[in-house]
């Protein structure tokens, strides 16, 4: 496991998301590392253990709340926020229960995105 200051780990499915996230990221200075699924980010074998991870809700075979679980299960204690199209009081709940800092619903502004990692990257998890 490695210590990156400033890393962004964006974990979604969509490769065109994933790309835009980057551009946005990169742009305010920030390490960005991009996986395209929560096994893609399991298997890693240098799992980072500092950062902020961003990762999407609607995944194929694990949704996000289900990864950060098993991240959590794996002692892994980065500051996280979800992102949805669909942001129920339900997914609310579950995902502030699984520690998510934040949910943003989609479409959201980058800036919106950008102030909440910084803020995370700030406030130990």
């Amino acid at each position: 496991m490695s210590m990156t200051p400033g890393l962004v780990i964006v974990v979604d499915d969509d490769d065109a998301v994933r790309q835009s996230l980057k551009f946005a990221l990169e742009m305010e200075g920030l390490n960005v590392r991009l996986y395209e699924s929560g096994d893609a980010l399991l298997a890693d074998k240098d799992l980072p253990v500092s950062g902020c991870l961003v990762i999407d809700y609607h995944m194929p075979a694990m949704d996000g709340v289900e990864l950060i679980d098993r991240l959590r299960r794996r002692a892994v204690r980065m500051p996280s926020i979800l992102i949805t199209a669909r942001a129920t009081k339900d997914l609310h709940r579950r995902a502030s229960r699984s520690g998510f800092r934040e949910v943003l619903e989609k479409p959201f502004e980058d800036e919106a995105l950008i102030d909440s990692i910084l803020e995370a990257l700030t406030i130990p998890a």
